[in-house]
């Protein structure tokens, strides 16, 4: 990937020359050296075409305040999640590190499992913490914690309700001795000054978590009526009297007051948002419901939407707007289980143009919406349509921070300034993106390579061939597959994804270790032998059934 060691050094020591310069136009820029406050708006589950500016003609979900936020700034069109799916994606965002380079190599972070960020992993609140910021994390963490569950009874955390919907004694006292005690591992770890949230909120425990304390003793079992047509996922520990409509606005209601009570002081803030909403429970309060003439899902988009619109006139009433950088964006594409068919048969794509939903390797998998506002330096209503990535996030606000990432933080992290303050190069050359199963795939430039066939999620639909590539400038929706064609491309991405690898990095800088080994091949192994198979089984068929035309 790298030239010899001298243009190496060369490269670096440019690289932060021009980081230098830089810092000093977003200075003048704003026309002061005070940093922004920084406000990273996380939508859950929210599709790329559920934004109405990202979508007009196909679109049919009313978002005025995303689209109101992206009339004063800049919208990405290109511009991705680390996986298509939740955890993975949250760490990339938080970190500028590729999940895989962890133990979470497929899947997400489990039912009360432990933290994914390990602890002396420097993330981007933890950076802006060090530079005198007030940082505070309020909404669904989803990255797990050491919750202090003695190993020989995490049956207890884990069995279903019996007959009569009752935790057993047993039960409820351990619950009580867990619950009652301090979780370690959590976001106040992480560089957070407060957390408050739900940690995920279709599973349990069903109650808020402030700090590393959860808001109450959870005592009995969710309901089952909470636990069907698209509301909770999985039975457990809940508090009396739980409900799943309130957790929004709550979240909604946190944040404002934070940034109410922040504005007030000396220091800057930084406010990590990850929203539980249009992600299941689709909670749809009553002011909100069947207000889409869609379904329950894209009521649940407006009203996330307007919870968006809550953040942004508390900046306003506060007096912040103007000094503030706001980030909007989504961890993953739309669910295809909230009613797709449907909003589709009713004119509304959630994924736009592009193939594939949640979960998949596919474009609908991980393109997601991206915007970013900041008054003193990005351009009201430009689009740019570079390659960006939530691993972005971490070069970005540390160049605007003036602070240099060492060698082992932000790993894949390219910043986005240049592209902010109006520049169209290129400031990141490829990008790794990954399915729910771990499929991965490499981007670079036009081209896109997958390690294997099939959307890796819930997205149907596979051909013989043991990898997929696709010109996304000519075919943007993938639905021709050059792996055959293009034998130079896919020899070319194959090294480049290789060396990524195996550099523990895409930047710059020292080579660093992966958490552990990750064998990206797998899916062609095992591709190349699905596709044998069905070929044979072809030929023996075709033998059977002579062509008579």
């Amino acid at each position: 990937m790298y030239p010899d060691s001298l243009n190496r050094a060369l490269l670096l020591s440019c690289s932060i020359a021009c980081v230098l310069a830089t810092r000093v136009s977003a200075g003048s820029a704003a026309g002061d050296s005070s940093p922004p406050n920084i406000v990273i708006i996380l939508a859950d589950d929210l599709g790329y075409g559920d934004v109405q500016c990202n979508n007009p003609q196909r679109g049919k979900i009313r978002t005025p305040n995303i689209d109101r936020l992206a009339a004063g700034g800049m919208r990405f069109t290109d511009a991705h999640s680390s996986s298509g799916v939740c955890s993975p994606s949250r760490y990339t965002l938080l970190t500028g590190r590729y999940h895989w380079r962890t133990r979470l190599q497929q899947g997400i972070v489990g039912v009360f499992g432990p933290p994914l960020i390990a602890p002396d992993r420097l993330t981007v609140a933890g950076m802006a913490k060090q530079h005198g910021y007030r940082t505070a994390c309020i909404g669904k963490w989803h990255l797990g914690w050491d919750w202090p569950i003695p190993a020989d009874r995490s049956g207890l955390f884990h069995a279903k309700p019996g007959p009569d919907d009752q935790p057993g004694e047993e039960q409820r006292s351990l619950w009580k001795a867990v619950f009652s005690q301090p979780i370690p591992g959590g976001p106040t770890t992480r560089g957070f000054d407060h957390y408050f949230g739900t940690d995920v909120p279709n599973w349990p425990p069903y109650c808020f978590v402030e700090n590393d304390r959860t808001a109450g003793i959870p005592s009995v079992f969710l309901p089952r009526k909470l636990l069907r047509e698209n509301q909770a996922s999985l039975p457990g520990p809940a508090l009396e009297d739980w409900t799943l409509e309130p957790i929004l606005p709550t979240l909604g209601d946190h944040a404002c007051d934070f940034i109410s009570r922040s504005a007030q002081q000396a220091e800057p803030f930084f406010l990590y948002m990850p929203l539980t909403a249009p992600h299941t429970p689709l909670a749809v309060t009553p002011d909100w419901q069947e207000k889409s003439g869609l379904v329950p899902y894209a009521d649940f988009v407006m009203q996330t939407d307007a919870v968006v619109g809550r953040v942004l006139e508390a900046l306003d009433k506060s007096g912040v707007s103007g000094r503030t950088l706001v980030v909007f964006t989504s961890d993953n594409g739309c669910a295809p289980y909230v009613g797709v068919p449907e909003m589709e048969r009713l004119g509304h794509f959630p994924s736009g143009p592009f193939r594939g939903y949640k979960s998949d390797v596919w474009e609908g998998g991980h393109r997601i919406p991206f915007i970013v506002r900041w008054p003193t330096v990005v351009g009201a209503g430009t689009s740019c349509d570079q390659l960006a990535h939530h691993a972005d996030i971490m070069a970005t606000v540390s160049e605007i921070l003036g602070a240099r990432l060492p060698d082992n933080a932000g790993e894949d992290s390219f910043s986005l300034l240049p592209l902010l303050r109006g520049g169209n190069q290129p400031v990141r050359n490829s990008s790794v993106n990954q399915s729910a199963n771990g499929l991965p795939s490499i981007r670079e430039g036009s081209w896109k390579l997958i390690f294997g066939p099939g959307s890796g999620g819930w997205g149907a639909g596979r051909d013989d061939l043991p990898a997929q590539l696709y010109n996304l400038t000519e075919d943007i929706g993938e639905s021709r597959n050059l792996y055959n064609e293009r034998p130079d491309v896919v020899a070319r991405l194959t090294k480049l994804m290789d060396q990524t690898v195996a550099n523990g990095r895409s930047t710059l800088g020292a080579a660093q270790p992966n958490d552990k080994p990750f064998d990206w091949q797998r899916f062609m192994r095992e591709g190349s032998s699905t596709a044998a198979k069905s070929k044979t089984a072809r030929k023996t068929k075709a033998a059977a059934n002579p062509r008579t035309d």
